[in-house]
């Protein structure tokens, strides 16, 4: 777990600093905004396309930052002949990996007409072990996408986190309301991504 809070925390700030590099976001997607997920919306904050198959784009609510988010909505898109069960199975691999060192990881697999959820959640503790920091909740949703002449799977996952001592109502919280999140995601309505 200590290697993938590293990486976390990495990436985290390498896509905070691009966003405050970038004078303007790129829309590789061509997606319209600001998306709408649970009676909020997202914004476009930062994007990626750093080869010819793969393309990233985040989203957050007015006035959260990458630094420090309550609420994020990323959409991935991997072009080529893929699979969305195999890209499930890798990531499922990943997850039982990290639950042999932290006991907090958990998650949940649906499947339906070839789409898939993925619901997990992860967290990240201080360098002595004795304290958590962060606790994220992720669900993420994979399908092939819908134009023929772009093949490839899509990537919608929304991410919520808590820090420190908002981590224990999080988790209160979460017992009750896991599946409205599930819900929200497995009813947004995705476009067929023409990439740029």
């Amino acid at each position: 777990m200590r290697k993938k809070s590293i990486l976390l925390s990495l990436l985290l700030v390498w896509g905070a600093t691009c966003v405050m590099a970038q004078t303007k976001v790129n829309d590789y997607l061509n997606i319209p905004g600001p998306l709408q997920l649970n009676n909020a919306g997202y914004q476009l904050v930062w994007s990626s396309h750093p080869n010819n198959n793969y393309y990233k784009q985040e989203y957050l609510l007015p006035g959260e930052t990458l630094e420090k988010f309550n609420s994020l909505i990323t959409i991935d898109f991997l072009k080529g002949d893929f699979q969305p069960a195999d890209l499930v199975s890798q990531k499922v691999a990943e997850l039982k990996k990290l639950q042999a060192s932290n006991p907090l990881v958990n998650y949940n697999v649906y499947e339906k007409d070839q789409q898939y959820i993925l619901d997990f959640l992860m967290s990240q503790s201080s360098a002595d072990g004795k304290q958590l920091l962060i606790v994220e909740r992720n669900v993420y949703r994979y399908q092939r996408n819908a134009n023929p002449q772009q093949p490839g799977i899509l990537l919608l996952s929304a991410s919520q986190r808590a820090y420190g001592n908002g981590i224990e109502p999080f988790l209160k919280k979460l017992k009750t309301d896991k599946e409205k999140l599930v819900k929200a995601v497995a009813e947004y309505k995705l476009p067929a991504v023409t990439a740029k």
